[in-house]
């Protein structure tokens, strides 16, 4: 037994020797029937969050209005949620109150059948008040009790449906199916924050091609995210993208994703998102600086979204430079050091690989690079500096903003191995950049 579940079993014990009903439940239930080790878990118990405090060292009250308490242990930090019975919800996520309750009440309130699972670590008993069993023998996606009641008490859970469904690799209820497909542009009531959350987790856990296929046969996406929508029949040349269109790519690229990070992911379905916006067809099919535009739109898609500044960058970056790749073996040996030391770069070349393989399949520029990479010396990419600024000064340059482009100057000469010297530096920086031009 692992760890994080022996602490789960621990609070359970616990419960149960107080007098009260613990069970874990949710989605660790699901996980341990696909034979998938719970990444956590979650508890739910009849035991007052009050109760629930009383009998840990160490709580915090991180839901106390939903019965909600945080049960920290060595293992980890575990969620232990009251029975509750959901009132009416008014703002299409929260419960206008809740009800303390039995676990039946609590499995009924719950989204998904396969997500409203219990099982007693004690008895080892499953407990099924849903069907939930049956639906993941099934391999079907359905929500507990009528679809449309479900998604109006919470709209993520039409992207969530859909991640589930994907993930999986199950079919999706037809009436639940419908019942997306009806309130897709509800999703626009749920908050940015929220929805990029739910689509990181989308990109990066498995599936996310299917995900996005389901997110635009239901409407979705256009809702969601649709500039991606609007790549849907923007012709590419065949020479270089016989697979299809721009969406068609965008999705066998996703298809390819293994394990991402949010950023990659991201750079990976934004990467050609400024190809709507410039295709021209003259003398053949072309994308003017789709790159530069797509950079910019991956950048307001970002805010909109609420990602960190960092992440933000980090997209708009990756979009921008992925056409870079294939001039970087003929680059001046300067300005291609500059190019791979750059933050990020690791992540560039996998988007690169991913795009190479999703369209012609020519790796041999991929491994050129990466062959380079792998020879360069750190000291060689991001050598000492030769000079500082000070050093200019005691050669008689006044200080001004033409410093920053001398030594500049001087590491493009050092990383091309042309000066190796400080006595070497000065003498290239008085033959290039004369003092009465420089002051």
């Amino acid at each position: 037994m692992d760890s994080i579940r022996e602490g789960a079993v621990a609070i359970c014990d616990t419960l149960v020797r107080a007098g009260y009903r613990a069970l874990f439940a949710g989605g660790c239930v699901r996980d341990m029937l696909l034979g998938v080790s719970p990444k956590d878990y979650d508890i739910a118990t009849n035991a007052r969050p009050e109760e629930v405090a009383g009998l840990f060292a160490r709580t915090v009250p991180v839901g106390a209005a939903f019965g909600v308490q945080l049960v920290v242990l060595p293992q980890a930090q575990y969620e232990v949620t009251t029975f509750r019975k959901d009132g009416p919800y008014l703002d299409g996520r929260h419960p206008s109150c809740v009800t303390f309750s039995d676990e039946k009440e609590d499995a009924l309130r719950r989204d998904f059948t396969v997500n409203a699972l219990f099982y007693d670590p004690l008895s080892e008993k499953l407990i099924d008040y849903v069907g939930g069993q049956d639906d993941l023998s099934s391999r079907v996606i359905r929500t507990v009790g009528n679809p449309r009641e479900r998604f109006s008490e919470d709209y993520l859970r039409l992207m969530r449906g859909i991640r589930f469904a994907a993930r999986l690799g199950y079919s999706i209820e037809p009436d639940t199916f419908q019942a997306i497909r009806e309130m897709a542009a509800q999703i626009r009531h749920t908050s940015a924050e929220r929805v990029r959350d739910e689509l990181i987790k989308i990109l990066t856990e498995g599936g996310a091609r299917r995900a996005f296929e389901l997110m635009d046969d239901t409407g979705l996406l256009e809702h969601v995210l649709p500039e991606v929508s609007r790549m849907k029949g923007v012709r590419q040349p065949e020479e270089f993208h016989p697979e299809g269109d721009v969406y068609i790519h965008t999705m066998i690229l996703l298809d390819l994703l293994k394990n991402p990070t949010p950023t990659l992911a991201l750079g990976a379905l934004l990467h050609d998102v400024g190809k709507p916006e410039t295709f021209t067809e003259e003398d053949r099919i072309r994308f003017n600086y789709h790159d530069k535009v797509g950079a910019t739109m991956a950048e307001a898609i970002c805010r909109r979204l609420r990602m960190s500044n960092h992440e933000t960058e980090r997209v708009s970056w990756l979009v921008e430079q992925h056409m870079r790749l294939a001039h970087t073996p003929g680059m001046r040996e300067s300005k291609r050091k500059r190019f791979v030391r750059e933050d990020g770069f690791q992540e560039l070349i996998e988007l690169g690989k991913l795009d190479c393989l999703a369209s012609h399949g020519d790796l041999s520029t991929i491994a050129w690079i990466e062959e380079y990479c792998n020879n360069l010396k750190p000291e060689e990419c991001r050598p000492a500096p030769l000079i500082t600024g000070h050093d200019l000064i005691a050669l008689g340059y006044e200080p001004g903003p033409d410093f920053k482009a001398i030594l500049s100057s001087v590491e493009d000469a050092q990383l091309e191995g042309t000066i190796h010297s400080p006595d070497e530096a000065r003498a290239f920086v008085l033959r290039s950049w004369p003092q009465s031009a420089a002051n």
